[in-house]
């Protein structure tokens, strides 16, 4: 069997000889990207909308700064999305009492709605590349993401991805 570049797939290979990890990862990111932005403009929310929903969905994100941290964006960066997405009624922000200059940001309703439905949708598609996994590779597989998608730098020893 071959690999898309025409590469002889041999299922003995030694692990010094396998590619990078980045080098796998990509194109696997690159289809998941393919398959979610049709999904996020029939929804009208952007990736980054999405991610800000998400995060004010899961959990208790409170603030401006406290969300972009829990995204990995720059919190001056994400104040044309929280815009965006304050003007189509999908989060609230308010003054924080305890410090004027800070938003306190929540999920509306509909924002719930939304990002309820955008996840429904992207969790369909993703079943599709799942199924070409047996299920013990799926559930390894998305098990090693949970996993690796938990770390940050400061958890490795040698600080190897700083």
């Amino acid at each position: 069997m071959t690999d898309r570049a025409g590469r002889r797939r041999d299922s003995t290979r030694r692990e010094s000889d396998r590619r990078d990890l980045g080098a796998m990862v990509h194109p696997v990111l690159r289809l998941l990207i393919a398959v979610e932005l049709p999904i996020l403009a029939a929804h009208e929310v952007s990736m980054w909308g999405y991610s800000v929903l998400t995060a004010l969905d899961d959990g208790p994100v409170r603030t401006q700064a406290t969300l972009a941290e829990a995204i990995g964006a720059d919190k001056t960066r994400i104040i044309g999305t929280l815009d965006e997405l304050q003007d189509a009624g999908l989060i609230s922000r308010t003054p924080d009492p305890n410090d004027r200059r800070a938003r306190l940001l929540e999920i509306t309703d509909e924002g719930r709605r939304l990002r309820r439905a955008v996840r429904a949708e992207i969790r369909a598609k993703e079943e599709s590349l799942l199924a070409t996994l047996t299920p013990t590779e799926r559930t390894a597989f998305v098990r090693a993401l949970e996993k690796l998608s938990a770390l940050s730098p400061e958890d490795l020893p040698d600080r190897g991805l700083s």
